[in-house]
């Protein structure tokens, strides 16, 4: 609300002069507090400014749109520094995070998403990083698509601009906007481009309008429902967000090989990459490094990977292309002769410029020979105590379970008989978990672990933070689980009820 605004409802309430001055006063003081902490805001945070300012245009935008419709403009808008407007910055800033709630949702079969919105507003997918407008409750249910599937649509001067979805919902007339990520790096390039999606419908492919674009996301408003992935048509230079994913070769030869693919930061591609390694004769594990790229990947340009000790790397250099369409990825092979530690990094040619750089070091990859080994090192000490040990079968558990709580235990006992005691959840595997869970972590006690809500009531009676609340769910699970309080247990209780986050981590205690 403008000053001038409030006075004028101030002189219209019949209030008398005293109590005019009143709330003038009081609004002035609320002014300057508002610009204090504006003010402070800008200068505790560079990056709270950049995403919060707002052009000179939006503002007098503003003035002549009805509020919310501002505010959706507005949120979709690149930053620009203003000075003169921090104040309605600051605002921007808050009224922006209210209306964008972060939801994780949960993964069903066939790499689908499920989403279940409690209410009328704006939600931010944590996984895809698409974001719904919903006008009231819904459930929505998406999945990341192939592009190399629609690639006969995508005909020049069209090119693809970020992952495609195919998106559902249970009303579909709720579902009002979705806001699509896209991996184009903008900066200056952003005035010659033209954003819109391409929608296969029944009837065929279409290419709709989009409604804005961020330096993040193309928006667009739902005309019916079915696969839609932004395109962009530009006569400029494509300047991208990339990223570097390796692969390492799993045999049982010393050497070390590895596939390495440069990418666009979208999705689609990387899931494409998945299923080409998935589906290839060679087995291969994914070594986790920091894939994103500290300098965007521009079409057209060359890029080489150097190792700073001796590798074969296979080819020697590459033009990149966003390679969303096509069937088969490239990529970089790289073959040492000897395991060793050994850094990669990606080069482009013309500037001579470091894009990506990383690392690797044996400990990368031996993780999955230590669990082959360890497996077999479990095998022999089972026998072992099956040999020697004589004490009877609730004996023997008994005075492990007296001696040393078993939930600590990272290795399964094995009794009299060959049958393995099941290694329980530990303290600190249950608070990773507690950590990733969401704010349906009541629903998840009382549906799939079967507490009461009772239990609910005396948990959160504790005044403790919200994860360990959750932490002690949990361990309250553990508790009346008893021996049977393991990860496959767990993850049969949840595969179907929580975030894939979660399932990756329970995988990885299994």
């Amino acid at each position: 609300m403008t000053s001038g605004q409030e006075c004028q409802d101030v002189q219209g309430s019949g209030d008398d002069v005293s109590s005019l001055k009143a709330k003038v006063e009081s609004y002035g003081t609320r002014e300057d507090d508002s610009a204090q902490e504006c003010k402070s805001g800008d200068d505790s945070s560079e990056n709270n400014s950049e995403s919060s300012s707002e052009s000179e245009s939006d503002t007098e935008e503003t003035d002549i749109r009805k509020s919310d419709e501002a505010l959706e403009k507005n949120e979709l808008l690149p930053p620009v520094e203003s000075e003169a407007h921090s104040q309605f910055r600051c605002e921007h800033v808050k009224t922006e995070h209210n209306q964008k709630e972060q939801v994780t949702p949960r993964k069903l079969s066939r790499g689908q998403f499920w989403l279940k919105l409690e209410a009328e507003g704006t939600y931010q997918c944590t996984v895809t990083g698409l974001i719904f407008d919903v006008t009231k409750a819904a459930v929505i249910k998406y999945s990341v698509l192939s592009w190399s599937k629609y690639a006969d649509y995508v005909k020049k001067p069209w090119i693809v601009g970020g992952p495609i979805f195919d998106v559902s919902c249970d009303t579909a007339s709720v579902l009002t906007s979705i806001q699509f990520p896209h991996s184009l790096s903008l900066n200056d390039h952003e005035s010659d481009m033209t954003f819109k999606v391409l929608h296969i419908k029944s009837t065929g492919p279409a290419i709709e309008p989009s409604v804005d674009h961020s330096m993040t996301h193309v928006k667009w408003h739902v005309s019916s429902l079915s696969p839609v992935g932004p395109v962009i048509q530009t006569q400029e230079p494509v300047h991208y967000n990339g990223a570097v994913i390796l692969y390492k070769v799993v045999n049982n030869h010393p050497s070390l090989s590895f596939r390495v693919y440069v990418a666009t930061n979208n999705d689609s591609f990387i899931k494409d990459i998945s299923n080409a390694v998935k589906h290839s004769d060679k087995k291969f594990i994914k070594i986790d490094k920091p894939p994103v790229c500290k300098k965007q990947l521009q079409d057209g340009k060359r890029y080489r990977l150097i190792s700073e000790s001796e590798a074969e790397i296979t080819p020697e250099e590459i033009e990149f292309v966003d390679g969303s369409l096509l069937k088969l990825k490239s990529y970089f092979e790289v073959y040492l002769e000897q395991p060793m530690e050994f850094t990669l990094s990606l080069i482009e040619l013309e500037s001579e410029e470091i894009v990506w750089k990383a690392k690797l070091r044996e400990c990368d990859w031996i993780l999955h020979d230590q669990n082959k080994n360890e497996r077999k090192r479990n095998a022999i000490s089972n026998r072992r105590r099956k040999s020697s040990n004589s004490l009877s079968d609730e004996e023997f558990y008994n005075k492990r379970l007296k001696g040393r709580d078993i939930s600590a235990d990272l290795y399964p006992v094995c009794f009299l008989d060959g049958t393995k005691a099941k290694t329980t959840l530990t303290d600190q595997q249950l608070m990773t978990l507690a950590k990733k869970m969401g704010k349906d972590w009541k629903e998840i006690g009382i549906e799939c672990l079967k507490l009461e809500m009772k239990d609910i009531q005396q948990i959160q009676a504790k005044e403790e933070e919200v994860n360990v609340h959750k932490f002690l769910m949990l361990e309250k699970w553990r508790k009346g689980e008893k021996s049977n309080g393991t990860a496959q247990n767990l993850y049969d209780s949840l595969k179907d009820h929580v975030s894939y986050e979660i399932i990756q981590i329970l995988e990885g205690f299994l």
